[in-house]
């Protein structure tokens, strides 16, 4: 089993001590979003776990639990977001010159092709247009590029509950002068540029495909061939391949204004007041009503094992 943690909130930021413990006790339970009583119990020992990925824009909260994770057998790499945003756009991070000095940090710390970075989502409007993006976006790779070797990209998508004006559709014109720029940038500095979820045209400007759950390069992490499938659950443009999250909606304190997973601050304040590091849930407890299901998961590693040199 591939895990990840996560797409609907940022563990390695808040939730870092939780996930210790659900590794150390071997199983984590997880509420079905679409149905509050349906609760899965997920095996999370190291024999079944092929490899997590941490999805962050922060693990500086991560950074003193690598060695536990190292000892406990676990294999893992990070998809690390930094974009250029002010806190008009950002609204709960630290300074990003902080954060950058954490991405430097844990490329050092696990090897930089562990650490993916993210320049995503790309937003236009009247302050953030495009040339903000080509000095921005190379500005960054300047300090970026010799702590990973690739960086995945998407353009924002404008949800109906994300009532704001401060962001706009981008048009496919401005998708493409944006990737010319991006792919130009990235290759003097010998970055490798993918798209998540986004038009095969990009792919034409020099732009490849994004798998944020990467088989090939969780393969080369574990040294081992992978019997895993691409992840049917997830839009038909998405390169990602199965795998078991176990984060919670409407948790997330980065206060994102692009954010997909959080409905409003106030519901995500709520939540985080019923979250215990020591809970068995990310949020809350089991009730009585719960119907708690124990998921079938297992190791994705081939019989066939083919050991990489």
């Amino acid at each position: 089993m591939i895990l990840s943690a996560s797409r609907r909130t940022d563990i390695p930021a808040y939730f870092s001590e939780w996930l210790i413990n659900r590794l150390k006790a071997g199983f984590a339970l997880t509420r079905n979003p679409m149905n509050h009583a349906q609760v899965s119990k997920i095996l999370l020992t190291h024999d079944v776990v092929d490899c997590i990925v941490f999805w962050t824009k922060d693990p500086q909260n991560m950074m003193d639990k690598l060695d536990t994770l190292d000892k406990m057998g676990y294999k893992y790499y990070f998809q690390f977001s930094i974009t250029p945003y002010d806190i008009s756009i950002e609204r709960g991070l630290r300074e990003k010159a902080e954060i950058i000095k954490t991405f430097s940090d844990l490329s050092d710390r696990i090897g930089k092709d562990k650490v993916v970075w993210r320049y995503d989502p790309v937003i236009l409007n009247n302050i953030f247009d495009i040339s903000f993006h080509r000095e921005q976006f190379t500005w960054l790779l300047s300090k970026l590029h010799k702590h990973t070797g690739q960086c995945i990209i998407s353009f924002v998508d404008i949800y109906s509950k994300l009532k704001t004006n401060i962001l706009r559709i981008i048009s496919d014109d401005e998708m493409i002068e944006l990737s010319k720029i991006i792919s130009s940038a990235a290759e003097n500095y010998g970055v490798k540029v993918k798209a998540c979820c986004e038009n095969s045209f990009l792919f034409n400007y020099g732009i490849e495909q994004a798998s944020c759950i990467d088989k090939n390069l969780i393969e080369k992490i574990c040294g081992q061939k992978l019997d895993v499938k691409k992840d049917k659950n997830q839009r038909s443009s998405c390169g990602c391949y199965e795998s078991v999250d176990i984060g919670a909606y409407n948790t997330c304190k980065n206060g994102c204004v692009y954010c997909y997973a959080n409905y409003s601050q106030d519901s995500v304040n709520n939540n985080c007041k019923n979250h215990n590091p020591d809970g068995e849930l990310l949020i809350g407890q089991i009730n009585d009503y719960d119907i708690i299901r124990v998921r079938n998961v297992k190791t994705c590693k081939s019989t066939q094992t083919e050991l990489f040199e």
